[in-house]
C-alpha cells in the first residue's frame, strides 16, 4: 500500500492552558478527498490550524510526502506543497478578484491554462474579475478563497467548512467545484458540517469527538450506515437532503 502524502500520528495540541487534540491519529491518501467531521468544538479546526503550522503539535509526529514537518513553520509548510483555506476565507475585500488572484500566486504570475481551469470552476469569478472582491457575495468569496489556494499547484488542500452559511443553490455549486477538483487528481482534507455534501464527496472520512478519532473508514460506509451517522454525529443524512 502507498504511503499517504499526509500522517499524523499522536498528535497533541496546546493552547495556553486547553489541551484540545489528544493523540490525534489519521492519514489522507494522495489522489482523494478526506472528509473531517465532528460536532463544533471537537477540534476539526484546531487540526488543520496544526498541520499549517499556525498552532504547533505539543507533542506527536506530522509527516507530509515522508517527511516530518511537526516543527515547521507555516510558510515552510506552505512552500512544500500544501493550501489552506481557513473559516474566515482569508480573502481582500478591497482589492479586485484580479489582484486577490494575483497576490496568492507567489512564484509569478497565474498560467494562461490554470487560470482558465480556475474561473471554469468559478464561473462567478470571471464576471466580477476587476471588482472588489467585498462586493461578491458569501459564496462567491467562498469561491475566491479556495481560487487563491489553487493559483498555484498544491500538494494537499485543507479546506475549513467551505459550505458554511450558504444557500442551497450556492451549495450544490460548491459541491460540483469540488467534483471538479478531485476529477483533476487534487488532495484534499476538508471539514465540513453539511452533511449532505460530505457524502456527496468523501472518499474516505475522520470522524472527531473531544479532540480524538473516534471513526476512520470509507465515506461511503457511514453514507449507508444511519445507526453509525447517529451515534457518531448525532444526525442522519436524511436529514439534510
Amino acid at each position: 500500500m502507498a504511503e499517504p502524502l499526509l500522517q499524523l500520528s499522536g498528535v497533541h495540541t496546546h493552547i495556553g492552558p486547553y489541551h484540545i487534540l489528544h493523540g490525534v491519529d489519521f492519514a489522507v491518501p494522495a489522489g482523494q478527498l478526506t472528509m473531517l467531521l465532528g460536532r463544533n468544538g471537537a477540534g476539526k479546526t484546531t487540526t488543520l490550524r496544526t498541520i499549517m503550522g499556525l498552532w504547533q503539535a505539543s507533542s506527536g509526529a506530522i509527516r507530509f510526502d515522508g517527511k516530518d514537518i511537526t516543527k515547521n513553520s507555516t510558510p515552510d509548510i506552505a512552500r512544500a506543497g500544501i493550501g489552506y483555506v481557513p473559516e474566515s476565507m482569508g480573502i481582500f475585500t478591497d482589492l479586485t478578484v484580479r489582484e486577490n488572484i494575483v497576490l496568492a500566486a507567489r512564484s509569478g504570475p497565474v498560467d494562461s491554462a490554470r487560470l482558465d481551469w480556475m474561473l471554469g470552476l468559478f464561473p462567478a469569478l470571471k464576471r466580477f474579475w476587476n471588482l472588489p472582491a467585498g462586493n461578491l457575495s458569501g459564496g462567491q468569496k467562498q469561491m475566491l478563497a479556495i481560487a487563491r489556494a489553487i493559483a498555484e499547484a498544491r500538494r494537499l488542500l485543507l479546506i475549513d467548512e467551505p459550505t458554511k452559511g450558504l444557500a442551497p443553490v450556492m451549495v450544490r455549486n460548491m459541491i460540483e467545484a469540488f467534483k471538479a477538483l478531485k476529477a483533476a487528481g487534487e488532495t484534499i482534507l476538508l471539514v465540513e458540517q453539511n452533511f449532505y455534501a460530505a457524502s456527496a464527496l468523501g472518499d474516505n472520512v475522520v470522524v472527531m469527538d473531544d479532540g480524538r478519532i473516534v471513526h476512520s473508514g470509507a465515506m461511503s460506509e457511514l453514507v449507508t450506515d444511519k445507526n453509525l451517522q447517529q451515534r457518531l454525529l448525532g444526525l442522519s443524512l436524511d436529514a439534510h437532503q
